[in-house]
């Protein structure tokens, strides 16, 4: 049976990622949000489903597919809006009924997912975490080896991502770290999610680099050692990549191997839609290690690189 959606966020840029989940997995969406009204996206997917830019009428509209005997209600609500409304519309979702399907992170402070909790107990509903890259094949194949191999054994992990963008991500509530949680959670979160959940929780943790577009520093995790580094400024691409006119570098290496992110890492929307809509999916419990990790990380005092440090900040290669 068709479940009924609602989507808060839809002139995002993830929203066409959810719009599509929706459409692929055979259900419906009812009504969508955003103060900007530029969402003819909408039209590829759900042309007949109501739009609102005010997100009290939208709120409203909700509550009426709750309450009325012929109405529709929303099972489930997903939420693309950045990333310091998230437990906001969180919230929204489960006082209408409704479980939350949120784009990460699901809080910035790590201490807000306690009300988040709380109210899943009040309203007999769920908050989802959408974090794809657990069902990335390849990486569910590595957890696997990880998991059986020896104890013991510390894995030597290089992690260099750097994806350009413009003047306007500074003036954006991108560049403001209250309501990003800076660089680290924003194009960093998943990268230190999964590297937790197939490597183990941080034993510790050192800052080498915290800049508005780039941080640096070396996690130690139970089964692992990172050394990472993360941009959004396009004087860090490789040569290489500038020359081709490229946008984006990503790397990870385990004890000089490649792990090829190459494919199916950008296109796992819908399989986290089928994961949870067949009874699966991530909670908050599997999303709380790396929002504490990253709040650890972007609060912490830098200290001088050394020769462990990310090769970006004068470490051995």
């Amino acid at each position: 049976m068709s479940k009924n959606f609602a989507l808060i966020g839809v002139a995002g840029f993830i929203a066409p990622k959810h719009l599509k989940a929706i459409k692929e997995t055979g259900n419906r969406l009812v009504a969508a949000v955003d103060k900007h009204d530029a969402v003819g996206i909408m039209d590829n997917h759900f042309p007949d489903a109501n739009f609102f830019t005010e997100i009290e009428r939208f709120d409203r509209f909700l509550e009426k597919q709750r309450r009325e005997t012929n109405g529709s209600p929303i099972d489930y609500v997903s939420i693309c809006t950045p990333n310091y409304l998230h437990d906001s519309h969180c919230r929204l979702a489960l006082r209408v009924g409704s479980n939350a399907i949120c784009e990460k992170p699901l809080v910035i402070s790590p201490w807000n997912l306690d009300q988040l909790r709380d109210l899943e107990q009040d309203y007999g509903k769920k908050v989802y975490s959408v974090l794809q890259l657990r069902l990335h094949p390849d990486l569910i194949r590595l957890k696997k080896e990880i998991d059986a191999a020896a104890n013991g054994h510390r894995r030597e992990i290089c992690l260099t991502y750097i994806t350009r963008r413009g003047k306007w991500y500074h003036q954006s509530w991108k560049g403001d770290v209250e309501r990003s949680g800076g660089v680290a959670m924003n194009i960093g979160v998943h990268f230190f999610d999964f590297l937790s959940w197939i490597y183990g929780r941080p034993n510790r943790s050192f800052l080498h680099l915290n800049q508005p577009s780039r941080m640096s520093g070396v996690l130690e995790l139970e089964k692992a050692r990172i050394r990472w580094f993360l941009s959004v400024d396009a004087n860090d691409l490789p040569e290489q990549v500038r020359a081709k006119n490229g946008h984006a570098f990503r790397s990870i290496t385990v004890d000089g191997e490649e792990i090829d992110l190459s494919t199916g890492f950008t296109d796992l929307h819908t399989e986290v839609y089928k994961d949870i809509l067949a009874g699966g999916g991530f909670g908050i419990e599997d999303s709380q290690p790396a929002i504490e990790l990253v709040y650890q990380i972007r609060t912490s005092t830098v200290v001088s690189p050394n020769e462990s440090a990310h090769p970006y900040m004068g470490g051995k290669s």
